[in-house]
C-alpha cells in the first residue's frame, strides 16, 4: 500500500492497528472502540470468516459491516483513513502484510490473525504490539500474549512466554466438540443451502461443494442452529473449516452478536492498552508522528 493518510492528522491521537477482521480480532476491536479508542483493521484480500455476522471482515466483500452499533468501513483511498476515523467508524484495509503499518506508526499493533503461528508480526512494529492466541512468545515476538484457549486461563496476559499450544479441537459448547464444526470433504467451491441462523437437523443438507467431477454434499453433523458459515462461492480446500454449529437450539441470537470468549479476549487486550495509555502519558513517551 502505497500510502496510508496523513500521519500528522493523527498527533494527539492514540492510534491502534489490529491486524485481522475475523470474530475474535472484531470482539477485541470492538472493546476498543467502545472505550473511545481510534482503531485499524488490516485484512487480506479474501477474508475466510466463518461467523461472519460478527466479523468486520465482510466489509472487504460488502464495503461496510456493522457489529453490534460498531461500523466498519473498506478503505477504498488510503488517505481516507483518518475521516473515517473522525466519523467514529473502523477502517478496514486491506493490507495481509501490514505494509501501511510504517506508514501510519500506530502506538500499538494487535495481532489477531489467529492462525496459530506468527505471520509477520514484530515488537518493531509499534512501542507496544499484542498477540492473541498461539504461535507467538511474549518477550521475545510481541510484548503480550493473550491467551484465547476456552477454560480457567482464557483472557490471561502473559508478558513472559507462550499461550497454550493448539490441540485442534474446538471448545466444548453444549457437550459438544470438533462435532460441531464442519471441514470441506474436498477441493472445490462452496455453494449454501442454508444460511447463518437456520435451524438444522442432524444429516441435513447445509451446502454444497462444487468440484470438477460433480458435487459433494455438506451436512449437519448436529442438531442445533448455523452459527458460523462461510460465504457462497468461497473456494475451499479438503480439510478447510467451512461452518460451525451451536447445539443450543435457543441460542439463536448468539449468531449475531459477539461471543463471551470474544469479550472475554477483548477485555483483557483493552487491560493491557489502558495500562500502557497511562504508562506512557506519565512519562510522555508516546510515538508522535
Amino acid at each position: 500500500m502505497k500510502n496510508c493518510g496523513k500521519v500528522e492528522e493523527r498527533m494527539d491521537r492514540l492510534l491502534l492497528v489490529v491486524r485481522g477482521g475475523g470474530d475474535l480480532a472484531t470482539g477485541t476491536v470492538h472493546r476498543l472502540w467502545s472505550a473511545g479508542f481510534s482503531v485499524v483493521v488490516l485484512e487480506a484480500e479474501r477474508p475466510a470468516a466463518i461467523r461472519r455476522q460478527v466479523s468486520l471482515c465482510e466489509a472487504v466483500y460488502e464495503g461496510e459491516a456493522v457489529v453490534e452499533g460498531m461500523r466498519g468501513v473498506l478503505v477504498q483511498e488510503p488517505e481516507d483513513v483518518f475521516s473515517i476515523l473522525d466519523r467514529g467508524e473502523v477502517p478496514v484495509v486491506i493490507d495481509p502484510r501490514g505494509e501501511c503499518i510504517g506508514r501510519l506508526k500506530p502506538d500499538v499493533v494487535i495481532d489477531g490473525i489467529l492462525a496459530k503461528k506468527n505471520l509477520g508480526t514484530h515488537r518493531g512494529m509499534a512501542p507496544l504490539t499484542i498477540a492473541l492466541g498461539p504461535g507467538f512468545c511474549a518477550g521475545e515476538d510481541v510484548d503480550v500474549v493473550i491467551e484465547t484457549k476456552r477454560g480457567h486461563n482464557l483472557g490471561r496476559v502473559i508478558r513472559e512466554g507462550r499461550a497454550i499450544p493448539s490441540t485442534g479441537i474446538p471448545g466444548n459448547i453444549g457437550g459438544y466438540t470438533a462435532q460441531r464444526v464442519l471441514h470441506a470433504s474436498e477441493d472445490g467451491v462452496l455453494k449454501t443451502i442454508r444460511k447463518i441462523g437456520d435451524l438444522v437437523k442432524q444429516g441435513e443438507p447445509i451446502a454444497e461443494i462444487w468440484t470438477k467431477e460433480g458435487k459433494a454434499l455438506v451436512e449437519a453433523s448436529l442438531d442445533g442452529i448455523i452459527r458460523g458459515l462461510i460465504r457462497d462461492g468461497f473456494s475451499v480446500t479438503k480439510g478447510f473449516k467451512i461452518a460451525d454449529i451451536d447445539p443450543r437450539r435457543e441460542e439463536l441470537e448468539n449468531c449475531f452478536t459477539i461471543s463471551d470468549k470474544a469479550r472475554c479476549i477483548g477485555g483483557s487486550v483493552l487491560e493491557v492498552v489502558c495500562s500502557y495509555w497511562q504508562k506512557s502519558e506519565r512519562k510522555g513517551e508516546r510515538r508522535q508522528g
